[in-house]
């Protein structure tokens, strides 16, 4: 196979992210850390949850150069296709939108953004079973972990957009209780989907989902409610991260396979 097939598709794919992965170091690094100066919610999780996109970056590298071999040009090139330099744009707009407090147009946003990596999720887990480490490593990995910080997303941007701001009305009402509890609930048991979705199981995705229920944890601390719900739901999610790990060895499959079927966002068709 020659390096240039595909290449327009190949060289979009490169310029995209690394233009998201610029975009999300100078959010940090530049002269204002836009995750310091956002609005605070009931659900904002402690600094922690950014680690989740320094993983997801460091394994998409891998994956620009994994597109170049043979089985990485049927699955990302001629599989994925353009669908990647769509997610990266959305991304991007995304987290601009977000950083400059346009919450309600970065929600929507985040749903376009979940809908776009659960197509490129699905046809990764349906159509293109992991047959080598390094297709698992950059290639299911980076998206698992997309996909599941896709769902953490929508559920931080809605509170973000229609949610109270918790700096000027630090307690939490009745009502706000409610769909804290039900975020979290959501949460739990998607990453239960994910740990469970088939045989196999897909780790990636339930650990990202149960690493910021973590972080939700850390962070609020002004209501005991919020703080003491959210260990409580890491704490299930973990629970059965770890069972559907144990079945799955003992059965002698692999973590990040999962040719069966995938969860996808629910009506689907992060710096």
């Amino acid at each position: 196979m020659a390096a240039t097939d595909g290449i327009v598709i190949k060289v979009t794919n490169i310029v995209v992210f690394l233009a998201l992965l610029g975009s999300n170091i100078y959010s940090v690094a530049g002269p204002t850390d836009i995750y310091k100066n956002v609005k605070e919610t009931y659900v904002t999780p402690s600094y922690y949850a950014n680690y989740i996109w320094s993983l997801i970056h460091l394994l998409l590298i891998g994956t620009m150069a994994y597109q170049f071999t043979e089985r990485g040009k049927s699955v990302i090139v001629d599989g994925v296709q353009w669908r990647f330099a769509l997610l990266a744009v959305l991304n991007f707009a995304y987290v601009w939108l977000w950083g400059h407090h346009w919450y309600i147009t970065s929600f929507i946003l985040s749903l376009l953004v979940a809908a776009t990596v659960s197509q490129i999720y699905y046809i990764i887990k349906t159509k293109h079973r992991g047959e080598t480490i390094a297709e698992e490593l950059f290639v299911h990995a980076p998206f698992s972990l997309w996909h599941g910080l896709s769902v953490v997303l929508v559920v931080l941007s809605g509170f973000t957009a229609f949610g109270r701001d918790a700096a000027q009305h630090p307690h939490v009402g009745l009502w706000s209780k409610v769909f804290v509890f039900l975020a979290f609930v959501f949460l739990e048991t998607t990453a239960v989907g994910y740990a469970f979705s088939s045989a196999e199981g897909d780790i990636a995705g339930a650990s990202v989902i149960s690493f910021s229920l973590l972080a939700i944890f850390i962070r609020q601390t002004h209501s005991k409610f919020v703080h003491w719900s959210a260990l409580v739901f890491f704490c299930l999610s973990l629970f059965n991260i770890i069972k559907s790990v144990y079945g799955t060895f003992r059965r002698g499959g692999s973590v990040l396979d999962d040719e069966e079927r995938a969860p996808l966002v629910a009506g689907s068709g992060s710096s």
